[in-house]
């Protein structure tokens, strides 16, 4: 039975874990200055120009309406960085869930045996650390290069 519960708690947190990690793709308000919006993409990953100021560009042989990144200085390119890190990390996140589910899976599955579920028991307890960091770093590389946007 308590095998059953451990494993119903792993699992749910590893799915609240891929919430966190990767937020709802929702339409987000077009930018004032720009008609652009600022959707995510795959997975609520921010696209690489995320930081960065955007120009509606329209496409005269299509009329197809995009939105242009600017790099006003070279300044500016350590706002692609941090959303390329922000993308990273959020992919890491995703990654130690993976991680959790396998070894909650192979805990279940251990039938007792003390060594595979100490096994198991850390590659949980790795993966949670790991987790926990991705989610910190996201949020502090998201609120730094909030600030410099």
């Amino acid at each position: 039975m308590k095998r059953l519960i451990l494993a119903v708690f792993i699992v749910l947190l590893g799915v609240t874990a891929v919430q966190v990690a990767s937020p709802s793709v929702a339409r987000a308000a077009p930018n004032s200055n720009t008609g652009c919006s600022t959707d995510r993409f795959f997975l609520g990953l921010p696209r690489w120009y995320e930081y960065l100021e955007t120009d509606q560009v329209t496409d005269r042989a299509t009329d197809e309406v995009s939105c242009q990144p600017k790099l006003k200085n070279i300044g500016q390119v350590w706002l692609v960085a941090a959303a390329v890190i922000e993308m990273l990390l959020r992919v890491s996140a995703v990654v130690a869930t993976a991680f959790i589910v396998v070894a909650g899976i192979s805990y279940i599955t251990s039938q007792g045996e003390p060594e595979k579920t100490k096994q198991s028991l850390n590659t949980i307890i790795n993966a949670l650390i790991g987790l926990t960091i991705a989610i910190v770093a996201t949020a502090l590389v998201t609120f730094i290069a909030g600030r410099f946007k």
